[in-house]
């Protein structure tokens, strides 16, 4: 018997089913988690249920436009956010521009592998946050550009456009770090195929 899709869990969700609900939880739980921990160092399980809170609390707006998971990761983005205005007195950021290095340490700092995903990551966090989320989401988690768009709350057109430039960005903080060097990869196309499948396993952090 195959599990049930998403839209299932959460329309039996809404219909009364609380086991629905929970089965939805625990199959998002650690892509949600990991999401946070490639990004904060501390508040993680806060943060965590928090964007569950907050996806049950604004699961009466939701009306099936997006995927369930889409539409976790749009609260996800919210709370991480909120997240770092909360430690800014006047909670301005600009995360078009802001990048998680502007914002303090990071996870990251913590690893003394120079190992390629690690230097990927070191590069990540040299990139807007919005560039950083945009790449993860699109290549470490599979979302397509109607789903992208929702998340990041841009146009579709503008995404394509945004993932264009960020590769590029990316590709040329890569090759700063590594030991590769630059010409490493033929074009931005198969620079994405690389980084795509650099994607840091869960508990790299706390090693």
């Amino acid at each position: 018997m195959s599990e049930p899709t998403d839209v299932a869990l959460i329309e039996a969700w809404q219909g009364g089913d609380r086991a629905a609900g929970d089965a939805f939880f625990r199959r998002h739980f650690d892509a949600v988690y990991d999401f946070f921990r490639r990004k904060v160092s501390e508040d993680l399980s806060d943060l965590t249920q928090r964007t569950f809170l907050g996806f049950v609390e604004g699961a009466e707006r939701y009306r099936g436009d997006c995927s369930p998971r889409t539409f976790l990761f749009a609260v996800a983005r919210h709370q991480l956010y909120q997240h770092f205005r909360r430690r800014r007195r006047d909670g301005r950021l600009d995360f078009a521009v802001t990048s998680l290095r502007d914002l303090g340490p990071s996870p990251s700092s913590a690893l003394g592998r120079r190992d390629e995903a690690a230097v990927l990551l070191t590069a990540l966090e040299s990139l807007p946050l919005e560039t950083q989320l945009l790449f993860e989401l699109r290549y470490w988690e599979g979302l397509r550009g109607p789903q992208l768009a929702r998340v990041l709350e841009v146009p579709e057109g503008t995404i394509r456009s945004r993932l264009r430039r960020g590769l590029r960005q990316l590709r040329e903080r890569v090759e700063e770090l590594s030991v590769a060097g630059r010409d490493r990869w033929a074009d931005d196309e198969t620079f994405a195929r690389w980084a795509a499948g650099r994607r840091p396993a869960i508990g790299d952090r706390e090693r």
